[in-house]
């Protein structure tokens, strides 16, 4: 895993390209977007170009231009810094997948090496270095549950920004790119998590109905139902 940079590519449904510009640490790139007159932003690719910079591709329409700066970076709930301490910047580029089977949804638990253990998400991680999205995918689910996936499908990317501390006490200025896809297990057998004693503490198929029973991270919850649905 390693921090990348990431640029924005941006076009219209007839293919001109209206924008094209890397991505600052915290920026996200839909608001980034957004300030220059482009709006609705439909993820269309995801891929490394030469160099090694991660490419964001969207097709984009013109809109008004929103306004605004950047906020304050909000910090981690009782947050104790240190005087003299600084957050050093770290960015975490990861790719993640709804991955889905006749069993149900594929759902991974958060173990003590994280910062919200308990906590349920979708498999994944972050990519190394010279890894393109999809391949980090492929590698992240079977280390964390020994599926194998087909049909993928590029669904979204997010952004978080955020000033806490790592499970390793280290003060970071964090900026998060989750770069998310839906994929199809056709032959789902018991989850097993071969990457033992790293971020996923245990992984099983959930059953569709039951999900919302699940303690999910708020970095997926609001999205999930969306996800779920057919593709139009």
């Amino acid at each position: 895993m390693t921090q990348v940079s990431i640029r924005v590519h941006a076009t219209t449904d007839g293919e001109r390209v209206v924008a094209s510009f890397l991505v600052g640490h915290g920026a996200d790139p839909v608001r980034a977007l957004g300030r220059l007159g482009w709006g609705s932003p439909r993820l269309v690719d995801a891929f490394l170009e030469d160099g090694g910079v991660l490419v964001l591709a969207y097709r984009v329409v013109p809109a008004t231009p929103e306004a605004g700066v950047e906020g304050v970076v909000p910090t981690d709930a009782d947050l104790v810094v240190e005087p003299g301490e600084r957050a050093r910047p770290y960015q975490r580029t990861a790719a993640y997948g709804v991955v889905t089977s006749k069993r149900g949804l594929l759902l991974t638990e958060l173990s003590a090496r994280t910062s919200a253990p308990g906590r349920w998400t979708l498999p994944g991680g972050g990519l190394d270095p010279g890894e393109e999205p999809v391949a980090a995918l492929h590698r992240e689910v079977w280390e964390e549950s020994g599926q194998q996936i087909e049909g993928v499908r590029l669904l979204e990317a997010h952004t978080s920004h955020w000033i806490g501390r790592a499970p390793s006490g280290r003060l970071e200025d964090f900026h998060a790119v989750r770069i998310v896809y839906a994929a199809w297990c056709p032959a789902p057998t018991d989850p097993v998590v071969h990457d033992v004693g790293g971020s996923t503490e245990s992984v099983r198929w959930v059953p569709f109905d039951e999900v919302e029973r699940y303690p999910l991270g708020r970095s997926f919850a609001p999205h999930l139902r969306r996800w779920l649905e057919p593709p139009r």
